[in-house]
């Protein structure tokens, strides 16, 4: 019989898994001017930081 893993062993540094909790992926669709297709930006921001990223032009 296999020895089950605990879920803290699959962590080797619990400060950085629990400061990646902190930042939130952000895909945006922007409208090309030149050609009126859109466009994918993507960018990693904080999560307090996310309004503000969208609302930004």
């Amino acid at each position: 019989m296999a020895k089950a893993v605990s879920k803290n062993s699959k962590v080797k540094d619990a400060k950085a898994a629990a400061d990646a909790k902190v930042w939130t992926k952000v895909v945006k669709a922007v409208r090309s001017p030149k050609t009126g297709a859109y466009t994918f930006k993507e960018a990693i921001v904080h999560k307090d930081k996310v309004q503000e990223h969208i609302n930004a032009k």
